[in-house]
């Protein structure tokens, strides 16, 4: 059986193409030609599970990673063990890819939440500056430095 490690790296690698062709920005011109997703072809690299599909047909036989071995013998055994093998490989990526979204979904949450804070922030100095100016001279009070620990 292929050593476990061979075929997770290879499935990491699947995800990682997968994902950069049907996602990323380097890609977008070959998306756009082909009609993105209103065409039956722009659809077919649109989707990175199924971009995974064409990438792990391709990286099985680059990488000799067959962790699925079937009974029959001859050419029907091979295409067999390489169309089986492909297909584990692609829903191990699908796998990978839904770890990702989660860890790539909670840093966007934490970016949005810094974000917020800044803004809350940032509308609190606004509101009191507004409100120093609009107080008479000599009921304006100046700001205390923030106390050091």
């Amino acid at each position: 059986m292929t050593d476990l490690f061979q075929l997770f790296a290879v499935a990491a690698v699947v995800m990682g193409l997968s994902q950069t062709v049907a996602k990323e920005r380097i890609f977008a011109p070959l998306r756009e030609k082909l009609g993105g997703k209103e065409t039956f072809f722009g659809y077919l690299v649109s989707c990175p599970y199924c971009v995974s599909h064409y990438m792990a047909f391709i990286l099985v036989p680059l990488t000799g990673t067959y962790p699925i071995r079937v009974v029959v013998g001859g050419l029907v055994g091979s295409v067999l063990s390489w169309f089986f093998s492909s297909i584990l490989l692609t829903v191990i990526a699908a796998f990978y890819r839904v770890i990702f979204w989660f860890v790539d979904e909670s840093q966007g949450l934490v970016r949005r939440r810094q974000r917020t804070e800044e803004e809350e922030i940032a509308t609190k100095r606004l509101v009191r500056k507004k409100v120093a100016q609009e107080l008479p001279a000599e009921q304006r009070v100046e700001p205390l430095p923030p106390e050091t620990h």
